[in-house]
């Protein structure tokens, strides 16, 4: 099992303590977290996963495709370090990761 910290849009951080399975998105999802909607369910075609990544979350991230850049381009809220929860899967070596829900555009 895994830990993940994360913080919803009205600033409240919660953790939740999941298998390393799946993806990011699944986990905030199915853990009742209704501020990520991820519409598109996976698949990388809405961005409505939108999450930001601590930057002091020093954990191995899968490395962005194009795919997922050109989505996050189309977002108000992009920063340096978000990415789309739909595209990183869950490892062992991502406990203790720290994240906020991006608002949605």
């Amino acid at each position: 099992m895994i830990t993940l910290h994360i913080e919803d849009l009205k600033g409240e951080t919660r953790a939740i303590t999941v298998s390393p399975e799946g993806s990011l998105m699944e986990a905030i999802r199915d853990n009742g977290f209704e501020d990520l909607l991820a519409a598109c369910g996976g698949c990388c075609s809405c961005a409505t996963c939108h999450v930001v990544i601590d930057p002091a979350s020093v954990l191995p991230l899968p490395a962005m495709a194009a795919d997922e850049d050109s989505l996050l381009d189309g977002s108000d809220h992009r920063q340096e370090s978000s990415r789309l929860s739909c595209q990183i899967p869950l490892s062992s070596e991502l406990d203790g990761l720290k994240l906020r829900i991006a608002e949605a555009d």
